[in-house]
């Protein structure tokens, strides 16, 4: 992916994940990727609900969530310098908030996230 078109965002905002859309893919080669930005997205957030989303197909990926996956490293491409900046503010209070969506889902799977803060810097 050396000389990829870069993306701007991590996924199309009008893109909607399903099922079965494509040809199956190598699970195997889904799986190793989608787990390698999941250890990525607790350092670069900007991505996490993107990656929650494309996990929910690790046990029967197709074309269409490949694509997906390969569009967020685009993104990555062309964002190397965005990431976590931790600021020291002299004392160590810890805040959580967290948010689920049961109304998008056709399957009765929900969404949820969350987002935690240390010393007021966003870490997950």
């Amino acid at each position: 992916m050396l000389r990829c078109h870069l993306a701007d965002t991590p996924m199309e905002a009008t893109a909607r994940l399903k099922e079965k859309k494509g040809e199956p893919v190598d699970k195997g080669r889904y799986q190793l990727l989608v787990g390698k930005l999941i250890y990525l997205s607790h350092i670069r957030p900007n991505i996490a609900i993107t990656v929650s989303l494309v996990s929910q197909f690790m046990l029967d990926p197709y074309s269409f969530h490949m694509e997906v996956v390969i569009r967020i490293l685009r993104y990555l491409k062309s964002a190397p310098g965005k990431g976590i900046l931790l600021i020291p503010n002299g004392h160590l209070k810890v805040e959580a908030y967290t948010d689920a969506d049961w109304a998008g889902s056709t399957d009765r799977k929900s969404i949820s996230g969350y987002y935690s803060f240390v010393d007021g810097n966003l870490v997950t």
